[in-house]
């Protein structure tokens, strides 16, 4: 047997745990839920009921928490802690790099010669980190390193277990020492502030007096990939920068479609087991998973929860899924498009508003053409969508997911709605006046009277539209699998409270001056409607002809980021997000040019590693193959020696693109040089690669292959 057939018999050895399965197998689901959260129930259980009512009406109110009923949360806090084994806490935060951050600090202190367990409420109000080296987009210089980290007691603190020990995660903001917001939670948590005062106005004008506060809720759908770790550690290209930079398209692929919902490989189902068991333990309510397209790609879905907790929440499913993979001789891939020419990883953020009484305003009922408030606020996303398609599109864009937005596994660049044919009916009917009637669902009749009658819905679904419908909610599509989920969700939040804000304004006038709700909401409806209806498609988004309408009708198609990034700038969204108090221009920029910076870098981090790798592990293999080949069969040579120079001299191209003296200084430019100049030569260095993969003899080929990388489980 070869060494590379060894190696892959390898990669495909896996055996369970000696204790017959993983640990969800072990426990009932409702003994592990919530088990190392600290929950309200814990709180109430641990602390004194004066302190717990004040701390319970201070979360109520919105009012910050006075320091005596801090201390009592942090004694309760503590004991529980290091109850469940806890030695450290961590203010656990979310700064600029897409991912979270913290710095561990001991509950003990030396007294006496003994060790004393500590944790004051100022230690759990505020903390101090490093700032220095966090991305700031200029609000602070390196040198000025102060930076604040702010107890969010609105999303619970929880354990983190490790082999040898735990540590106490508390969920904090992180801001600068001028006050400027550095990370993705405090706008969310402004954002929602915003939609709930727009929302409880607009709610007045229906009659409802009781909803005291709106929320907003989101659950992300996460794509992903598993693979055999010794297939990741021998690819330098998925370590450094997360996906493949070489690789030819092996002989199958997902063309089958035998992946998708197909039964899960059994060391994956095991894997699966196990981080679901450790994620109901820190409150993550999981519900879903399967096969997705791609092979070895999967899917995991929770349930959705409050906007702020779910951000957090999508946080927490990447880490617990990178480590628990390993335990089970697995990397968990979480790049958009970690293999090319192979369906690559989104993350579907499902969206709603409801209300502190229970009601979804996104919930159509049977007979929403009469449903008014439904449609008043559904009328609003339809606005906001369409007035900041661009700022929608600055949120997503990354070097990664510029590599799958468009291709025909996600959405285009292009923001568009599907409203489906029931909701569709009714606003085609808005359009022209009052809507008098709803499409009405059926019965599915199946032939066999051992199969039960099947609801019909009035609808079908669309997987191809950026932002979707989906019954009772609006499903945003076009994220990347590895980003935090807080930016959307942000400037969803925000567009809509501005055109529910401008739709209940219209609306109050008309009440104002004498009419009823009813003859007053019906031309607001139409005109907002005719004024935002080309934003609606409800066809095949992928095709040629869509994009063709999309242009006639004037919508972005931002097909990149350097051009998606400039939405962070626009004046529409620095208007709207400064005049709702979640981003001030200062906060803006900084994003902008962080988020412009981490793109530069990172292709810039690809363009290294592509030539590392091509000029001291490709180019010498082709060349040993060339040398063989000619001294065996010199006739079939030429061919092969060709594509080795052509080879040898893209990689120098590659080179000399990527050298710092051709580089613009200014950010922009240099952003738009990495895609326009180093991009292509790393793609040219790929192409010839790939093809040098199909006749390179494979025990001299360094890299593993898809064919092995993907089908191997």
């Amino acid at each position: 047997m070869s060494r590379v057939r060894q190696h892959n018999v390898l990669g495909a050895q896996w055996k369970p745990a000696t204790n017959g399965g993983a640990p969800a197998m072990e426990l009932d689901a409702t003994t592990a839920f919530n088990a190392n959260v600290f929950t309200d129930e814990v709180a109430k259980q641990l602390m004194d009921s004066a302190a717990y009512d004040q701390f319970k009406a201070a979360l109520a109110s919105g009012e910050p928490i006075n320091l005596d009923t801090a201390n009592a949360v942090a004694a309760a806090m503590m004991d529980w802690a290091i109850g469940k084994g806890a030695t450290h806490y961590t203010h656990w935060f979310q700064p600029l790099t897409g991912k979270t951050a913290e710095k561990h600090d001991s509950f003990y202190e030396p007294s006496g010669g003994k060790a004393i367990a500590k944790f004051k409420g100022k230690d759990l109000i505020q903390a101090e980190p490093d700032a220095s080296s966090f991305p700031s987009g200029g609000i602070r210089a390196t040198f000025e390193a102060r930076g604040y980290t702010a107890w969010d007691p609105t999303s619970p603190a929880f354990i983190l277990e490790n082999p040898n020990g735990a540590t106490l995660c508390i969920p904090t903001a992180f801001v600068s020492w001028t006050g400027e917001a550095l990370d993705t939670k405090i706008p969310l948590l402004r954002s929602m502030a915003a939609l709930s005062d727009a929302a409880v106005r607009a709610l007045r004008l229906f009659g409802d007096s009781e909803s005291q506060h709106v929320f907003t809720t989101a659950g992300a759908e996460q794509e992903y990939f598993l693979i055999p770790e010794h297939y990741y550690y021998e690819r330098p290209d998925l370590v450094t920068t997360g996906r493949t930079l070489f690789g030819a398209k092996p002989p199958k692929g997902h063309e089958l479609d035998d992946h998708y919902f197909g039964s899960i490989p059994q060391r994956v189902l095991a894997c699966m087991m196990e981080f679901e068991y450790e994620l109901a333990k820190v409150g993550v309510p999981i519900k879903t998973r399967h096969n997705e397209v791609a092979p070895a790609q999967y899917e995991v879905a929770p349930i959705f929860e409050n906007s702020n907790l779910s951000a957090d929440h999508q946080q927490l499913i990447m880490q617990v899924m990178q480590n628990v993979a390993r335990n089970y001789g697995l990397v968990c891939l979480l790049h958009e498009k970690p293999f090319a020419g192979v369906n690559g990883s989104g993350k579907h953020n499902n969206w709603s508003m409801g209300t502190d009484t229970g009601h979804n305003l996104l919930e159509p009922g049977d007979t929403p053409h009469d449903n008014l408030q439904f449609l008043f606020f559904c009328t609003a996303v339809l606005a906001a969508v369409n007035k900041h398609q661009g700022l929608l599109r600055a949120t997503i864009a990354s070097a990664g997911n510029d590599h799958r937005l468009g291709a025909n596994e996600a959405p285009p660049a292009i923001l568009s709605i599907y409203l489906g044919e029931q909701l569709q009916d009714v606003f085609d009917q808005i359009e022209k006046g009052a809507p008098t009637s709803s499409k009405e669902g059926g019965m599915l009749n199946l032939g066999s009277s051992v199969l039960p009658p099947l609801p019909l819905h009035a609808g079908d679904r669309n997987r191809t539209s950026p932002f979707a419908f989906t019954g009772n909610k609006f499903e945003f599509r076009a994220l990347g699998s590895n980003q935090s989920i807080s930016d959307p969700n942000m400037a969803l939040n925000t567009i809509v409270a501005e055109a529910i804000d401008a739709l209940a304004g219209k609306l109050e006038a008309e009440i104002n001056g004498g009419k009823s709700l009813e003859d007053a909401l019906g031309p607001i409806l139409t005109e907002a409607y005719n004024a935002n209806k080309l934003i609606v498609f409800n066809g095949d988004n992928y095709s040629e002809e869509w994009h063709a309408e999309a242009e006639r009708r004037g919508l972005k198609n931002l097909r990149t980021s350097p051009e998606a990034l400039n939405e962070w700038l626009a004046p529409a969204t620095v208007e709207t997000l400064s005049k709702y108090s979640v981003l001030t221009d200062r906060e803006l920029h900084s994003r902008f040019d962080v988020y412009v910076e981490q793109y530069v870098i990172k292709v810039n981090i690809e363009a290294e590693t592509a030539y590392d790798i091509a000029i001291t592990q490709l180019l010498p293999a082709a060349v040993r193959h060339l040398g063989e080949v000619k001294n065996a069969a010199p006739a079939l040579a030429g061919e092969i020696e060709s594509l080795v120079t052509q080879f040898s001299e893209a990689i120098g191209a590659l080179e000399k693109a990527n050298l710092d003296e051709n580089h613009p200084t200014e950010i922009v430019a240099e952003a738009e040089y990495m895609r326009d100049s180093v991009l292509p030569a790393i793609e040219n260095v790929r192409a010839l690669a790939d093809k040098l993969e199909r006749v390179v003899a494979d025990d001299l080929w360094p890299l593993p292959k898809y064919s092995e990388i993907l089908f191997i489980k």
